[in-house]
């Protein structure tokens, strides 16, 4: 048997303390010690008899393919990897109200028709559940709902039931009697997902857990509750805006970054098989300040379209903004522009937006947020059949970005024309395209194109 103490740890340094205290005595920081559980073996046999496991060697361990559940939603089997895995974690988070328990209802009653599931709310009650369902016209009447913030009847409930697929809605609900502490608290967080990611690998159940979101959009709790889950998903976009994007920051079983795109209908959310098309305006005629960027979320090429605004400053420090870009790249591409290109901008206001609201980290950004800056400064338009990506290096050289064949051809699909791409990205004589490839090696390079 096993002794349960409390003990106390502090948040900064790791340091265990026997009582509460408001500062922690080892690095001086205060309110940070969470209340935490500390199980000690009262058997000594019991810790010989763990020496005698066997170990297994790696050779000797059959690499088997993992078997998958198709969930019925493209996008989201894509962000998983190609489907949902036995036995696997999935921590989702998002703004309130963008659509977070939409989804899981709708997959829970996708996957019911073909494995029992269980959905388990702290939040609403059953009738609010029913009204979701009725509002959506989801038919999931043979779905098993259940009520519960106790985390030990929640486990009790899905040893009884024994469902293939669980979602916890929401993990700030949950609390257990080992601890004192109020539910949402960093240690009854923890403790919660701790017993749930070691009930899902025992009985071999995906468990999707829905978790809160700070102001600054990151997920409330512990950051220790990101590295115990197998995946975890983030629920991009306006909560006013019909399209929504799933992106995956973690995943076990699959590519990280991987992107899902869903329109929110009357229905609840749709899958995008094309998510390049609602991210491109196509003007009717060529505007200055707009180019078509070719990014790359996870294993899928993206067209987006980027625009820049370049006006003159109404005061003593010009402003640089960005929305969907990293603002400190902006203020160094500047940097590079009037010092390899010989153009300066230091009295300008330069707005830069990716539409759409799509969140690209890449630096394949460099050189289509460059070329519709000079666009938007001289006032020419580039043509509405150009796309065009690549990093642009601090000594103005053009440097290529992986997977510029992939690029090429996902633009090519789409009817485009021309391209401007580092001159390392040439595709191969073997790739036929149907486009006039203008390869850029320089800063100097792209002042003579515009």
């Amino acid at each position: 048997m096993s002794k349960i103490k409390k003990h106390y740890q502090c948040n900064e340094c790791g340091a265990l303390h026997m009582q509460w205290s408001g500062q922690c005595s080892d690095c001086n920081e205060w309110n940070t010690l969470q209340e935490v559980i500390i199980s000690k073996s009262s058997s000594r046999g019991q810790m010989a008899g763990d020496a005698n496991k066997s170990i297994s060697l790696l050779k000797n361990i059959s690499a088997a393919e993992t078997t998958r559940i198709s969930i019925g939603l493209e996008e989201l089997d894509r962000v998983l990897g190609g489907g949902l895995v036995a036995g696997s974690v999935i921590l989702i988070g998002g703004d309130p109200g963008i659509g977070k328990s939409t989804l899981l209802l709708q997959v829970l009653a996708q996957l019911n028709t073909q494995s029992p599931c269980l959905y388990v709310s702290g939040e609403e009650s059953l009738q609010q559940i029913s009204l979701r369902a009725q509002r959506l016209k989801i038919d999931a009447g043979e779905l098993r709902l259940a009520t519960e913030t106790r985390i030990e009847t929640v486990l009790a409930l899905a040893e009884q039931e024994k469902p293939h697929v669980m979602v916890v809605d929401s993990i700030q609900t949950l609390y257990t009697d080992s601890l004192s502490a109020a539910p949402g608290s960093v240690s009854q967080v923890r403790e919660s997902v701790a017993q749930l990611v070691r009930f899902a690998k025992q009985s071999n159940t995906a468990i999707f857990i829905i978790g809160h979101v700070t102001k600054e959009g990151t997920l409330a709790g512990p950051r220790v509750v990101e590295h115990m889950v197998d995946t975890v998903l983030y629920f991009e976009g306006d909560a006013s805006s019909r399209y929504r994007i799933v992106r995956a920051v973690k995943n076990r079983f699959g590519a990280v970054n991987e992107l899902g795109v869903f329109a929110m209908t009357t229905q609840g959310l749709k899958a995008v098989s094309n998510p390049s098309a609602i991210f491109l305006s196509r003007h009717e005629q060529p505007v200055p300040g707009s180019i078509i960027m070719v990014t790359r979320e996870g294993t899928r090429p993206l067209l987006v379209e980027v625009q820049a605004l370049v006006d003159d400053s109404q005061g003593n420090n010009p402003r640089r903004v960005t929305l969907g870009l990293e603002q400190n790249r902006l203020a160094m591409l500047l940097a590079v522009l009037h010092r390899h290109g010989g153009l300066a901008m230091y009295n300008q206001d330069v707005f830069v937006n990716v539409v759409g609201g799509v969140r690209v980290t890449e630096t394949a950004s460099d050189l289509p947020v460059v070329l519709a800056a000079l666009s938007s400064f001289r006032n020419r338009p580039w043509d509405h059949q150009l796309v065009t990506f690549g990093e642009i290096g601090l000594a103005g050289e053009i440097r290529p970005v992986p997977n510029g064949e992939e690029r090429l051809i996902e633009a090519s699909k789409l009817g485009f024309t021309r391209a401007i791409v580092p001159i390392a990205n040439l595709p191969r004589k073997s790739v036929q395209l149907d486009m006039e490839i203008i390869p850029v090696q320089r800063i100097s390079d792209i002042m003579n194109l515009i």
